[in-house]
């Protein structure tokens, strides 16, 4: 893949395509599980806001991710870039799974601590190709950060 709109597009689809396969976790307006039983905080944020948070960190991802493959898949440290990027988008899904798919705060709560960690490491690795790629990362370990602990505190509501 040499083109740069090329390695764009690929960006674009990894990032918006596991975006979407957590989505299908999400549940439904009315879920008797999410909307009925869970107790959640009086600051959990408002539904339609999730939309466009997500929207706009999955688009941060994947320029920052088109950034680091731009470099060129020859290096090591854009290799190992890549790889710890996988993991955490692989996680990412796995939160929505665990969380909504188990309806399991704490399952939830196990990933999103793993998924933290992966996203450090990932604009650790990110940074070491582009410090532009790295910083855009960080409004997503911000809301990562602000998810960890509204998962911890649901969990903690719902012995």
């Amino acid at each position: 893949m040499k083109g740069s709109a090329a390695k764009l597009a690929l960006s674009l689809a990894l990032c918006f395509s596991a975006a979407f396969t957590g989505s299908l976790f999400t549940p439904e307006k009315g879920s008797a599980w999410y909307y009925g039983e869970l107790v959640k905080p009086s600051w959990n944020p408002p539904d339609w806001l999730f939309p466009p948070a997500w929207s706009l960190l999955f688009l941060l991802m994947a320029i920052a991710f088109w950034i680091v493959l731009k470099a060129g898949l020859e290096k090591n440290e854009v290799r190992t870039a890549i790889a710890f990027f996988a993991l955490q988008l692989f996680l990412n899904m796995s939160w929505s799974a665990a969380f909504f798919g188990l309806q399991n705060p704490l399952a939830g709560l196990l990933v999103i601590i793993l998924l933290w960690l992966a996203i450090v490491m990932t604009i650790v690795r990110f940074r070491a190709v582009s410090a532009t790629a790295g910083y855009l990362l960080v409004p997503y370990l911000m809301w990562v950060s602000f998810a960890a602990f509204l998962n911890f505190t649901i969990w903690q509501l719902n012995p």
